[in-house]
């Protein structure tokens, strides 16, 4: 079904209409955006593949309640 749907010619007419839409200007910084996008989605994968036991770098603020004598008045 998509055999042939990512050959060099439909590549190069995919990044000309891209071009005309966006513009040259916007165009890296769209295409920064989603190599960040895909870097970020890797890197949750890994942390979430990685299993039970390991530390992640997370910061969680604790849930205790204050204690009221620590208060400024």
């Amino acid at each position: 079904m998509l055999e042939g749907l990512f050959q060099p010619m439909h590549l190069l007419v995919i990044f000309a209409i891209a071009l005309l839409v966006f513009g040259p200007k916007k165009l890296p910084e769209l295409g920064k955006g989603i190599g960040e996008g895909i870097r970020a989605l890797k890197d949750g994968m890994k942390e979430h593949s990685a299993g039970p036991g390991t530390t992640a770098n997370t910061d969680v603020k604790s849930t205790t309640p204050e204690d009221p004598s620590n208060r400024p008045s």
